[in-house]
């Protein structure tokens, strides 16, 4: 990635920042610790992977500024995950983004509920920012929603705590992998490209080129939990093995993992050069994404 495009990212980051300042109710209205929470959730640091992806994605066609309140729908909806991941029920993490989680924060109840309301936000922000645009704001909630549902992110989720300590199998890891990361990965993707005339693109390339990178991004982490620190990665390492979770380390083992990664990262790259459109900035990305170190 080279200065221009460090340059880029840092400025899409900062400007999802200030919209989900703009967006998101403020501290000061009641009532105000459930605002605190909510706040607490969303602004605690973070890479912003996939709103930045949205705006990558609808920048090929200058159409970034546009997809801002699109960019903070999705980190909304990832922000809400993270909370309710990180609860005692499920992964019971007291760290995120070396901070305290938003339950060891506030309370329980507090962060279950900053979590709803994150997830209704969300869809709040896109039915009221592309309103004018019914076409649009129909399908980025259609896309949006499916991701995150009960065969999206959720069913992930659940088959992920309904396996820990079950025996390794590589269609169940898949499964977890796909719904649980890949989709919202794919979602962003998707979400930006819907800012383009439609007959730009080809959408089956678009879909194949989210769910490599989906894919690629989890197999990523999955080594991280192993191979980084808890400074480094902001949140407790070594967590999968802990709790029995399975893992593409469980499955597959590091060297595996490693070449399951670079496979899926090398056909997103491959999806990528089949759009026929000016897609540097977002290979630059790609590259970033598979060779972070948190």
């Amino acid at each position: 990635m080279n200065t221009y495009q460090k340059d880029l990212i840092q400025q899409l980051k900062e400007s999802i920042e200030q919209m989900i300042d703009e967006l998101l109710p403020k501290k000061n209205i009641r009532p105000e610790e459930l605002h605190s929470a909510i706040r607490y959730g969303i602004c605690n640091g973070g890479k912003r992977v996939r709103g930045i992806l949205v705006l990558l994605c609808a920048n090929i066609f200058s159409e970034s500024k546009k997809a801002l309140p699109a960019a903070v729908a999705i980190e909304s909806i990832h922000a809400y995950s993270l909370i309710h991941d990180d609860l005692p029920a499920i992964d019971d993490s007291s760290l995120r983004r070396n901070k305290p989680s938003c339950h060891t924060e506030y309370d329980e109840a507090t962060a279950i509920l900053a979590g709803d309301s994150l997830l209704t936000e969300a869809f709040k922000i896109l039915a009221e920012h592309y309103q004018d645009n019914p076409f649009l704001a129909t399908r980025l909630i259609q896309i949006l929603s499916s991701a995150s549902s009960s065969v999206g992110m959720i069913g992930g989720q659940m088959e992920d705590i309904k396996n820990e300590g079950e025996s390794v199998s590589e269609e169940t890891l898949a499964f977890i992998h796909k719904n649980k990361t890949a989709q919202l990965i794919a979602a962003a993707v998707k979400m930006g490209f819907s800012f383009a005339n439609k007959d730009m693109h080809d959408d089956q390339a678009i879909s194949n080129f989210g769910y490599n990178l989906g894919m690629a991004f989890q197999y990523t982490d999955d080594l991280l939990d192993v191979q980084s620190d808890s400074a480094t990665l902001g949140k407790p390492t070594g967590s999968d093995d802990a709790s029995d979770k399975l893992s593409s380390i469980k499955v597959y083992g590091v060297d595996g993992a490693q070449k399951k990664a670079r496979r899926f990262t090398e056909q997103a790259k491959e999806n990528l050069k089949s759009i026929e459109v000016d897609t540097n900035n977002l290979m630059a990305y790609v590259d970033f994404l598979a060779n972070r170190i948190s």
